[in-house]
């Protein structure tokens, strides 16, 4: 009985292994549910950006400014 508790022991590989198997996919999880909630903002934000350099007009100013 002995000898069976300590290889039960020292046998814990299988059980690490389902650690990290936990902890990366609650790292990805929340990896994904991040990206989820920020995307309509960040998707407004590049419109809002788009939208402001498309509306500038820098064409005549480059020629006016040499000499």
């Amino acid at each position: 009985m002995i000898k069976f508790i300590k290889k039960f022991r020292k046998e814990d590989e299988g059980a690490v292994t389902v650690d990290w198997v936990v902890l990366t996919a609650a790292v990805v999880g929340l990896g994904v549910a991040g990206v989820t909630a920020v995307q309509g903002g960040v998707n407004t934000l590049a419109s809002n950006i788009q939208s402001g350099v498309e509306a500038q007009d820098v064409g005549n100013a480059a020629q006016g400014s040499g000499g």
